[in-house]
């Protein structure tokens, strides 16, 4: 069995082909592993997919059955795992931050925080509201902050240039 480490480094290194990559997003287990077995390379959680699955509304489940189920993909196969995280369950960036964290200690090597807010009148999250997140959502250390800035200017980069044709094969 790979470690977490392990599988983020692979995690890592399938965001550096020249080609892009498929992550399937299995809904339990039993799809966890028939979608390893069928050669994927990595897999997504998909919290629509669970709380159907269940036999629930999508955005009613709770975050401490998101982060149960997280475990459990990541127990069903060793292939790395990216968390669906909703908006992170909550509108402050501490909460996404400390979500980030929990689905990392749950096995996750990457994860997604949704920019929606749920709400009619502001429907979607402020752009500082990302890099805050992500800021937080790392350890203590002397790198902190030049992390910090590097990841800010990414998402703002990322944001303000227009997106190069991926090339399938």
């Amino acid at each position: 069995m790979l470690t977490q480490a392990e599988k983020g480094q692979i995690f890592r290194g399938l965001h550096y082909h020249e080609t892009a990559f498929i992550i399937p997003n299995p809904w339990d287990i039993g799809s966890a592993r028939v979608l390893a077995h069928l050669g994927f390379d990595a897999l997504a959680t998909t919290s629509m997919g669970f709380a159907f699955s269940i036999g629930k509304r999508d955005n009613t489940v709770d975050r401490g059955q998101i982060m149960k189920h997280i475990a459990k993909i990541v127990a069903a196969t060793d292939l790395p795992v990216s968390a669906d995280l909703e908006n992170g369950f909550g509108d402050s960036p501490e909460m996404a931050a400390e979500t980030i964290r929990l689905a990392a200690a749950a096995g996750a090597v990457g994860g997604s925080i949704e920019d929606a807010t749920g709400r009619d009148d502001k429907p979607i999250y402020e752009f500082e509201r990302a890099p805050k997140i992500i800021c937080m959502a790392v350890p203590t250390s002397k790198t902190r902050s030049s992390a910090c800035r590097r990841i800010s200017r990414r998402v703002l980069t990322c944001s303000t240039r227009r997106a190069s044709p991926l090339k399938l094969t």
